[in-house]
C-alpha cells in the first residue's frame, strides 16, 4: 500500500482521484462486517476527526475510525450492502477520495490536476492587475469573479462539513471572510487571501506526506506476491495473501520476504536495516525465524510460512501505530479539547468587534467589520491543533524506522520524564543465551550421574521456552542423550517446572524453592555458594523430593550493556537490575555494567520493587519474559525486548524490536527532543496569533497578512516536527 500525494488544507482537501476500484480497496470480516479503505488527502488529524463525524452519521455505520498515520478508513457497520457507495459519495462531497492505485497519471497531469485550480485563480487574477491599470471597472469585476471562482469551492466544502457536524472550519471562517470582504468593496484583499489559502492547503499537504514517509515505508515493504514450493517442488507465483503457515516460500537475493518465516537455507544473510535499525546484514542460521520485510542479501532462500494473513512482523508494527493514534499525549488531549471551544469562542469575539466599537464608541462600520474578518482568520487553530501531531508522528516514524515501537503520543511523552530504568536481567542485559557450565551429582545411585541428571531435567523442560530450559535441553542434545517424555507437567513462573518422568515425580527449580531439599544433603549449600559465585544461574533438581543435583548455567552479558547503562547515566537517568537470579550471580553481572540490582525477586515482588521506585519519579522497566509482565505493567512505562513472550509485548508501552538495549537512550533521548519540538510549536502558533491579534486590531495588517500569518505558522510548525524524522542517532534540537 502506497500513499499518493493530495493537496488539502489542514481541515479538507480539494484534491480527488477516481475511486473506481471499489471493492478492492475494501477489505471485510464476516463476522464483524468491518470494512477498511486507504484515503487520500488528508493532512492533519483535524482531517481525520471531519471524516469520522461524517461517516458516523451515515445510516448502517456503527462505528468508523481513520488513523492519520496510516491514511486508513475503517467502518464497522450492520449491512455491508450499499454502504460502501454512501461512503464514497461522502468522502467525495468532503473533498477526499478512497486511494486507487490503477489510476496511472504522467508527472504533467499530476501536476495539473493538483494545482489547476489555483493556476486558474492566479491567471484571473493577473488578467485583472493587467487591465485595471487602464480599466479598472473591469478589472475589479475579474477580481469578483476570481473571487467567486476562488469561493466556490470552498463554501461548498464549508457547507459539507457543517452538514456532517463540524460547522467550525477554516473553510467556514475562510468563506465568512471573503463574503465579508466583497461586500466591503475589498475585492483585490478577497482574492488575494483564497490565493494565499489554497498554496497554504499544499505547502501543508506535502508537509504532512513527508511526516507520514517512515509509516508509509514500511506499508510498502512487504510484497504482493511471493513464490510457493509445493510437495513436487514446482515454483509458483502466488499472491501473498493466500500464504498460510506450514507453506514453504522462495525468495531471490535483492528480494524481501512477505511473510514471517522460519529459514530452512543454511547460512542466509538478510538485511532487516528496514525494520531494526541495524545497518549490518544479519546472518541467519537454518530453524531460526526472519521477520516480513527483510530483504535476501546473498542467495536464494527457502524458508517456512509462520505467519498468519496479516499477523506478520509488519502487519503488527502498522497496527501498532494505527492504535497508537488512540493514546494521545496528555499535551495532544488538551489541544484537542481547547480547540473544540477556541474557533467557536472567537468567532463570537470577531461578531463583538464588528459591532461593538461602532454601537458603543461610534466607530466606523467599515473599519471594524475589517478587522473582524481578519480576526476570523487569525482564529483558525489549523497551527496549534497540528503543533503535536505531526512532531508525534514524526516521531513515531523516526522510532518504528530504528528498530522501535511506541503505543502512541501518551508513552512517547511519558519515556522523557524518566529517572529511573529497571531492567530484566536474562535476555535484555544478557544474551538470552545461557550455556550449561557444569553439572554437579549429589546422587550415587547411578554411573553416569550428570547425564541422568541432564536427562531428567531435560525431560521437563524441553517445552519450555524459557532460555535456562533451552540451555539444558540444547546440552542434552549435544551429549546425545535421548530425551523421554514427560507427563503432568506444571510451571511456576520463577520457581520452577515439575513433571511426572518414568513414573517420577521430577522437579527443577531455583535454590530458594528447593532449598529443603538442598539443606539435608550436606556439602550442597557450600557447592552452590561455590557456583554462586562464579557467576552462574543454578538450576536444582530433584526426583521424587529428593535432592540429585544441580546445573550450573552463565549467560554472559550483552557487549552494548555497559555503554547502555554509561549513556542513560550521562542523561540523568539511574539504572537498576530486578532479577529473579540469586545474589551473588546477580552481583557478579551488576558490577561489570556498573549498576545497582535486586535478587531473588519472584514476578510479584518486581512489582512491588517498582512501586518502590516510583515514589522517586518516573519509572521504565524493560524485559522480555512472561514473568516480567506484571512489572511492565506497573511501571509508568513498560519497554518489551522485540524476541521475548508474546504477553510481554501485549503489556508494555513500548518494543525494541531490534533486542539491542543501547538503543534505549536514543529512543528516551528522541522523546525528549519531540517534547522539546511540541513546546516549540505551541509557541510559534499562539505566539504568532496573538502579535497578528494585535496588530490587526491596532488597524497594522489586513485580511492577506492574517491568512498569510496562519498558513506560514501552520507551515512553520510542520517543519519544525518534520525535525524528527532526521535519521540521526543523537537528537540536538
Amino acid at each position: 500500500m502506497k500513499s499518493s500525494g493530495a493537496a488539502s488544507s489542514c481541515c479538507g482537501n480539494n484534491t480527488q482521484s477516481e475511486a473506481s476500484t471499489i471493492e478492492s480497496q475494501t477489505s471485510s470480516v464476516s463476522d464483524s462486517m468491518q470494512l477498511s479503505w486507504i484515503i487520500t488527502g488528508m493532512d492533519c488529524p483535524g482531517c481525520a476527526a471531519k471524516i469520522e463525524n461524517a461517516v458516523k452519521g451515515l445510516n448502517g455505520v456503527t462505528q468508523a475510525r481513520v488513523t492519520f498515520a496510516t491514511e486508513r478508513l475503517l467502518v464497522e457497520v450492520e449491512n455491508r450492502a450499499g454502504i460502501s457507495d454512501d461512503i464514497f459519495k461522502t468522502l467525495k462531497e468532503l473533498g477526499f477520495s478512497v486511494k486507487d492505485d490503477a489510476v496511472s497519471e504522467t508527472a504533467a497531469d499530476s501536476v495539473l490536476k493538483k494545482y489547476w485550480r489555483i493556476i486558474s485563480l492566479a491567471l484571473f487574477m493577473l488578467v485583472a492587475v493587467l487591465i485595471q491599470g487602464t480599466f479598472p471597472v473591469a478589472g475589479n469585476v475579474f477580481f469578483y469573479l476570481a473571487t467567486l471562482w476562488g469561493l466556490y469551492p470552498v463554501a461548498t466544502k464549508a457547507w459539507q462539513l457543517a452538514r456532517s457536524g463540524s460547522p467550525f472550519s477554516i473553510e467556514t471562517l475562510m468563506s465568512i471572510a471573503a463574503i465579508g470582504a466583497l461586500f466591503l468593496g475589498e475585492t483585490v484583499e478577497a482574492a488575494m487571501v483564497l490565493l494565499l489559502f489554497m498554496i497554504g492547503e499544499h505547502l501543508e499537504a506535502f508537509a504532512a506526506g513527508r511526516a507520514r514517509q517512515g509509516v508509509q515505508k514500511l506499508m510498502a515493504l512487504t510484497p504482493e506476491t511471493a513464490y510457493r514450493i509445493d510437495r513436487d517442488g514446482h515454483k509458483t507465483e502466488v499472491s501473498a495473501h493466500t500464504l498460510t503457515p506450514g507453506d514453504i516460500i522462495e525468495i531471490l537475493p535483492g528480494s524481501r520476504l512477505p511473510v514471517d518465516g522460519e529459514l530452512l537455507t543454511p547460512d542466509v544473510s538478510f538485511d532487516e536495516s528496514a525494520l531494526t535499525g541495524e545497518s549490518v546484514p544479519v546472518e541467519h542460521n537454518p530453524g531460526e525465524s526472519v521477520m516480513a520485510g527483510s530483504l535476501s542479501v546473498d542467495r536464494v532462500a527457502r524458508l517456512r510460512v509462520i505467519s498468519k494473513p496479516g499477523e506478520s512482523a509488519v502487519d503488527r508494527i502498522i497496527r501498532l501505530i494505527e492504535e497508537a493514534e488512540e493514546r494521545k499525549a496528555p499535551v495532544e488531549r488538551f489541544i484537542d479539547a481547547f480547540s473544540r471551544w477556541y474557533t467557536p469562542l472567537m468567532m463570537f469575539l470577531a461578531a463583538l468587534v464588528a459591532v461593538v466599537p461602532p454601537l458603543v464608541f461610534a466607530g466606523l462600520w467599515v473599519e471594524w467589520i475589517y478587522k473582524a474578518l481578519a480576526l476570523l482568520l487569525i482564529a483558525c487553530p489549523c497551527a496549534l491543533v497540528i503543533s503535536t501531531p505531526a512532531a508525534v508522528t514524526s516521531a513515531l516514524a523516526r522510532a518504528s524506522r530504528n528498530g522501535a515501537l511506541v503505543k502512541g503520543g501518551a508513552a512517547l511523552e511519558l519515556l522523557g520524564s524518566v529517572t529511573t530504568v529497571a531492567f530484566d536481567k536474562t535476555g535484555t542485559l544478557t544474551e538470552g543465551k545461557p550455556a550449561v557450565t557444569h553439572i554437579a551429582s549429589f546422587d550415587r545411585s547411578t554411573l553416569n550421574q550428570e547425564q541422568e541428571i541432564l536427562r531428567l531435567a531435560a525431560s521437563v523442560e524441553s517445552g519450555s521456552t524459557h532460555p535456562l530450559a533451552k540451555a539444558i535441553v540444547a546440552k542434552a542434545d549435544e551429549m546425545n542423550i535421548r530425551i523421554p517424555a514427560a507427563g503432568n507437567i506444571v510451571a511456576k513462573a520463577g520457581l520452577g517446572v515439575q513433571g511426572q518422568v518414568e513414573g517420577k515425580a521430577v522437579v527443577v527449580g531455583s535454590p530458594r524453592h528447593l532449598q529443603g531439599s538442598i539443606d539435608l544433603i550436606t556439602g550442597a549449600q557450600q557447592k552452590l555458594e561455590q557456583l554462586e559465585e562464579q557467576g552462574n544461574t543454578i538450576a536444582v533438581v530433584t526426583v521424587e523430593g529428593h535432592l540429585v543435583g544441580f546445573i550450573a548455567l552463565r549467560d554472559e552479558p550483552k557487549a552494548e550493556a555497559p555503554n547502555a547503562i554509561a549513556a542513560l547515566k550521562a542523561m540523568g537517568i539511574n539504572s537498576i537490575m530486578l532479577t529473579g537470579d540469586n545474589p551473588r550471580a546477580a552481583k557478579a553481572v551488576a558490577s561489570q555494567l556498573g549498576m545497582a540490582y535486586r535478587a531473588d525477586l519472584l514476578p510479584g515482588d518486581k512489582s512491588a520493587e517498582i512501586e518502590s521506585l516510583r515514589k522517586q519519579g518516573q519509572v521504565a522497566m524493560i524485559g522480555d519474559g512472561i514473568n516480567d509482565a506484571p512489572a511492565l505493567k506497573t511501571a509508568d512505562i513498560g519497554i518489551a525486548m522485540g524476541s521475548g513472550a508474546d504477553v510481554a509485548l501485549e503489556t508494555a508501552d513500548c518494543a525494541l524490536t531490534h533486542n539491542r538495549v543501547v538503543e534505549l537512550a536514543n529512543l528516551i533521548g528522541l522523546s525528549r527532543a519531540t517534547m522539546s519540538v511540541i513546546r516549540q510549536n505551541i509557541f510559534l502558533a499562539v505566539g504568532s496569533k496573538a502579535v497578528f491579534l494585535v496588530t490587526t486590531l491596532l488597524g497594522m495588517t489586513g485580511l492577506w497578512v492574517a491568512v498569510l500569518a496562519d498558513t506560514g505558522a501552520t507551515a512553520l510548525v510542520t517543519a519544525n516536527a518534520l525535525r524528527l524524522l532526521r535519521n540521526k542517532k543523537r537528537l540536538n534540537l
